[in-house]
């Protein structure tokens, strides 16, 4: 069971991970650049129209990957949850059996709180860099 979560856990990990790797260098400009410099350049790859230049597409993509990772965590937990479950109903009293249950829910909770506590670090990262 471990090995089919490690091979869905990494299968997940290298179906996302050209939503890491392949971005473009964002650049904070009090004025809206020239469309023929390479601030402008920028800008316009990422759906900035030429005088509205913001950081609004920028903070979407990052925002929209932090969603779908999160989405990824909570099923992931879910499923560790029901699997603690079920390996503490099928225990049959073994302390052995028991203990392991026990930390697979317990290790689930502690991922899920991770992920929530990293999700809040960057969405507040996110804000800090955006606001002046």
């Amino acid at each position: 069971m471990k090995r089919i979560l490690l091979n869905i856990v990494a299968t997940l990990a290298l179906a996302l991970l050209p939503t890491f790797t392949v971005a473009t260098p964002a650049y904070a400009a009090a004025v809206c650049p020239a469309d023929s410099s390479s601030r402008g350049q920028v800008f316009r790859g990422i759906g900035q129209a030429p005088g509205t230049c913001d950081d609004t597409g920028v903070k979407r993509a990052i925002h929209a990957a932090v969603v779908i990772l999160s989405i990824v965590v909570g099923v992931a937990a879910v499923i560790m949850v029901i699997l603690a479950g079920f390996k503490y109903i099928t225990s049959g009293g073994e302390s052995g059996r028991v203990a392991n249950a026990k930390n697979t829910l317990i290790y689930a909770l502690v991922g899920l709180a991770v992920a929530a506590l990293a999700q809040f670090l960057v969405h507040f990262v996110l804000n800090q860099a955006t606001h002046p």
